[in-house]
């Protein structure tokens, strides 16, 4: 066994098997193997970012600025600038005022960039439901009650300004 198979092999078998899988799934998320499929039938042109920014106005309450896009894609705001204004000129986005303070500048999802965000959604969600066919209702329950609690404990781990996991926090 070479030294790099070696540095593992105390962990627990079921650590070592999610790693691996976490691996695996990181290379296909790395790919965005759903979201280029998706752009490739529906939007043609439009790049992977796009799809992220409409992502960051869908899940954001409240005025959204061009600086909080960069910051939720941790880019350079001037970057981000230029793909918000590409997104204005496709019709997918357009600027507003906030009604909040008149001086701000806000980006707002158009019918059509949510028309695209809601296609490629569902194109998402019938892969999933593909791969999942056949699976026993209980195991696809299971399976999205155990994720769900990994995923966020994992986005919690993750997150610099967290010191407990949600089942350690204290009420």
């Amino acid at each position: 066994m070479s030294t790099e198979e070696n540095w593992n092999e105390d962990l627990p078998e079921d650590i070592k098997r999610i790693g691996n899988t976490m691996t695996r799934m990181r290379i296909m998320i790395g790919r965005r193997i759903i979201g280029r499929m998706a752009l490739a039938r529906l939007a043609p042109g439009l790049e992977l970012s796009h799809i992220d920014v409409l992502d960051i106005l869908r899940r954001t309450e409240g005025d959204v600025t061009v600086g909080a896009i960069a910051e939720g894609m941790r880019i350079d705001p001037s970057r981000g600038s230029r793909v918000v204004a590409d997104m204005v000129g496709r019709g997918l986005l357009k600027r507003g005022v906030s009604q909040e303070d008149g001086r701000r500048s806000i980006v707002e999802i158009t019918p059509l960039g949510t028309s695209l965000l809601q296609e490629m959604r569902r194109t998402k969600m019938s892969v999933i439901e593909d791969v999942m066919d056949g699976w026993p209702a209980e195991d696809v329950e299971t399976f999205a009650r155990l994720f769900e609690r990994f995923i966020d404990r994992f986005e919690c781990r993750l997150s610099p300004d967290t010191d407990l996991l949600p089942d350690q926090k204290k009420s």
